[in-house]
């Protein structure tokens, strides 16, 4: 039997931890708050993320990293990504020497501007073919209701997204496809939800159909445009986690980014907004590192550049859409 720690007790970590059980794993999750880990444990419930959802009998919990991580084959890493680097300095030295690392975050850190797997293969010292990463369109809520849904996971060796594709694919509602471009699921995992926030702005404002579409399409063409740069499949971003992940994402009320957004378009201030929020809103940060990161590759992302004038520095709602609305217009092709 496979054996899998899973590190955060959030919404996803927790529907993530509940397939792998399912798919007849032996799963661990560590969490940093007893109460949840507790409840998880001995009442098969997370009342503070999923609740109403009952959870395999089998599925353990403990605030040990220690313990969580005994004898695991794979780690999955589940924790906010601005926290990353500083939680897995402190696990690493238990993390068993031939484990999967396994990330289901989806930010680029601040400061750095590394991907998640960049942090993982950095902080840990793991080799690159044995990090791993799964992105797509995973409203955890839907999941956990086993409603339909596909997921995407990636590894620079094929041989590991075998694995990692058998250990977490549960018929007939959880699928994963596989995709050696680590670099372009893990961007369209990371933009899509600067993106989000921009369509819930503008929906927050009162928008219509005609600007969501707009702001998904050319924001894909801003992702796409940075995973070029970046030396990403194109064909990534076609496919789920790039557009799948992206409409799910900007258009789902499931959706924290989009949620956000639609705080920020209402009138409320950032502090308002994130006391609003329950869950990280991934994009609230990690918009600035995306932003820094297409600088670094001098490519063009002016949705991102609104969001972080409204997110950060200021700027109204109504100033973000004059300012992309007067752009000068180019001669791109297709409204690519």
């Amino acid at each position: 039997m496979t054996k899998v720690a899973v590190f955060g007790t959030g919404s996803w970590g927790t529907t993530f931890a509940m397939i792998l059980t399912e798919a007849g794993n032996e799963v661990t999750m560590w969490g940093r708050r007893a109460e949840v880990t507790e409840a998880i444990d001995r009442d098969h419930v997370n009342p503070d993320y999923l609740p109403g959802i009952r959870l395999p009998a089998t599925l353990r919990a403990t605030t040990d990293p220690e313990r969580a991580l005994a004898g695991a084959d794979f780690v999955v890493l589940t924790v906010p990504a601005q926290s990353l680097r500083t939680n897995l300095a402190a696990w690493r030295a238990h993390i068993p020497s031939g484990a999967v690392l396994v990330s289901l975050m989806k930010g680029i850190e601040l400061g750095t501007t590394k991907r998640m797997s960049e942090v993982i293969h950095e902080v840990a010292e793991w080799p690159q073919e044995r990090v791993a990463v799964v992105s797509g369109p995973n409203l955890a809520r839907e999941i956990a209701e086993r409603q339909p849904a596909a997921t995407v996971v990636a590894c620079t060796d094929e041989r590991v997204t075998a694995r990692l594709q058998a250990i977490c694919h549960l018929p007939p509602w959880f699928r994963p496809y596989t995709n050696p471009d680590v670099v372009g699921v893990e961007l369209g995992g990371a933009v899509k939800n600067v993106i989000a926030l921009a369509v819930g702005v503008s929906a927050g404002m009162g928008m219509g159909d005609n600007v969501s579409a707009m702001l998904i399409t050319r924001g894909l063409a801003e992702i796409s445009r940075l995973g070029a740069a970046l030396g990403a499949d194109a064909h990534t971003f076609a496919g789920l986690a790039g557009m799948g992940d992206l409409v799910a994402t900007c258009t789902s009320p499931l959706s924290r980014n989009r949620t956000f957004g639609e705080n920020l378009g209402r009138g409320m201030t950032l502090a308002e907004a994130v006391a609003a929020t329950r869950q990280t809103a991934e994009g609230v940060k990690s918009c600035e590192s995306v932003l820094e990161l297409a600088r670094k590759h001098d490519v063009e992302m002016p949705i991102t550049e609104v969001v972080v004038g409204v997110v950060h520095d200021g700027m109204s709602p109504a100033e973000a859409g004059t300012l992309l609305m007067s752009r000068s217009p180019k001669p791109e092709r297709y409204g690519l």
